[in-house]
């Protein structure tokens, strides 16, 4: 039944599938940490996958796809902040607002422009380029440590390496630099910030600005490494599940980044199982196996929400005091 399943193919496609959540993932923590809660993730992603496209197929370039798609994400971060931030808007109304309309935008800019049903054409030229680490080939042969130099470590694009590296890095600015520390404040009192001297409003701006700024890299990596097109709603619920991870993670880079992995890990199984014959069964229809991450995401939450502690000012609007 799972002789077809390869454990080490899995374990190489979820380290190829999950800087998409991650990018999203630590960009939405800098938004809710500040007290904002960022549901347009999606939109920005997928915003982020259509001008990136685009962008990379006119020029041939990805880094200017990639440059386009963060002026773009930032655009849409900013205009969550307006609303949010400066006009104390609904929070949630403002995201899923922003999903909706970037959902059908992307698509009717897409088939204006190129006029293939919604898609832009294959990119060739534009995408990153993959990255062989020195010496990969030869070890290649070797048990074990060639299965992990060479396919697991070597052979991905700049792009898997920066996620990864972006955890720690994360970790380092939240938890011991003084704009981390502002963030947690504003996101935990925002009115003891205020009277510290920390401006809430500049502080939530600059977390959702690096929000958008990582939306990009997400959206990017989708359009440009993973797929080399746009395609409709090719975001495809991948900001959902970084909103997961975050809640996974109880708002924490490290244990963000292991939800991540662990969303990554199902969406790759799904992959693998697909076609497979269960013995009395037969084979399972494809859309009941897509539905794998999504089921596992939802007993995840049942089960961690309520040990996960949010940032106490999280979704309120702050009014300054007189």
């Amino acid at each position: 039944m799972f002789d077809d399943i390869q454990l080490s193919s899995i374990v190489v496609a979820m380290v190829r599938n999950v800087p998409v959540l991650i990018f999203a993932a630590l960009g939405g923590l800098f938004a809710e940490r500040s007290g904002v809660v960022d549901i347009s993730l999606e939109g920005k992603i997928l915003a982020s996958a259509f001008t990136a496209a685009s962008v990379a197929y006119a020029s041939q370039n990805p880094w200017l796809g990639l440059l386009a798609a963060m002026a773009v994400s930032c655009l849409l971060a900013m205009l969550h902040g307006l609303v949010c931030v400066q006009q104390q808007g609904n929070q949630l109304v403002s995201g899923m607002a922003i999903n909706i309309a970037v959902s059908g935008l992307t698509f009717v800019l897409a088939q204006y422009f190129f006029q293939q049903g919604g898609r832009t054409p294959d990119l060739d030229g534009g995408r990153f380029a993959v990255i062989n680490l020195p010496g990969a080939d030869a070890v290649a042969g070797v048990p074990v440590i060639g299965w992990v130099y060479a396919r697991l470590l070597s052979g991905h694009t700049l792009l898997v390496y920066l996620a990864f590296a972006l955890v720690p890095l994360v970790h380092w600015v939240v938890y011991h630099t003084r704009f981390g520390l502002r963030l947690r404040a504003v996101g935990e009192n925002p009115h003891a910030a205020d009277t510290a001297g920390v401006s809430v409003a500049l502080t939530r701006y600059s977390g959702l600005l690096v929000g958008g700024v990582l939306c990009a890299c997400s959206g990017t990596y989708l359009a440009l490494v993973q797929s080399g097109f746009f395609l409709r709603d090719m975001s495809a619920g991948n900001g959902f599940l970084a909103l997961a991870a975050l809640v996974f993670g109880s708002w924490r880079p490290l244990y963000t980044a292991l939800g991540c992995l662990m969303f990554a890990f199902f969406s790759a199984v799904q992959v693998q199982i697909e076609g497979i014959e269960i013995p009395g069964i037969g084979k399972v229809p494809g859309s009941l196996i897509q539905m794998i991450p999504y089921v596992f995401t939802v007993i995840i939450l049942a089960g961690f929400m309520a040990k996960s502690v949010a940032p106490k000012a999280i979704g309120t609007p702050f009014v300054k005091s007189r």
